[in-house]
């Protein structure tokens, strides 16, 4: 991993390198309506719990043995979870992580699946994937053996509660303003 490391260290600073499921991966660069959907979630956890951060590309340890390497679109963890930590943080401490999928249609979300599983495999309680293609809200939860048990899936405009430890209820009709 420490090869992985000094590579992502090293990269372009308009590259961002992930290695998922033992692949090396480039995130792809995101667009103006899932920056807007990622400053509205950050959003609606400042307000109900300003004692946690929604952590943007926070680079995480994941899957078995550390054997992954993921930035996610947000991490979401009580405040100073990170402090110490150089680019690659271990997941104890974070609460959730969120992915949101872009919205071509026909996009191979194979890493996304990856990734889903690599969080489980750390023991993530809560992962949540927004979904712009299929317009909706996905939470996982209840992770073991490197598999989350439970899947719901709302559409936009439904209200999603989030399990513990997380505990918030979101309205998702805004992101029907970031519909395609």
């Amino acid at each position: 991993m420490d090869d992985f490391e000094e590579l992502a260290h090293g990269a372009p600073e308009t590259v961002w390198l992930e290695l998922i499921a033992g692949r090396l991966q480039e995130k792809p660069a995101t667009d103006g309506k899932h920056c807007c959907i990622l400053s509205w979630l950050t959003r609606c956890f400042l307000i109900e719990r300003p004692d946690w951060g929604l952590y943007p590309y926070r680079g995480l340890k994941t899957e078995h043995a550390e054997a992954g390497r993921y930035l996610p679109d947000g991490a979401l963890a009580p405040l100073r979870t990170f402090v110490g930590h150089g680019e690659w943080s271990p997941p104890e401490g974070v609460l959730m992580t969120v992915e949101i999928a872009p919205a071509a249609p026909g996009q191979d979300h194979r890493d996304l699946r990856a990734k889903r599983d690599g969080y489980a495999a750390a023991g993530i309680p809560v992962y949540v994937l927004i979904d712009r293609e299929a317009e909706t809200v996905v939470v996982y939860t209840e992770p073991e053996s490197g598999t989350y048990r439970i899947r719901r899936t709302h559409p936009y405009g439904s209200t999603v509660k989030l399990p513990d430890p997380v505990g918030i209820t979101l309205d998702t009709d805004k992101l029907k303003d970031y519909a395609d």
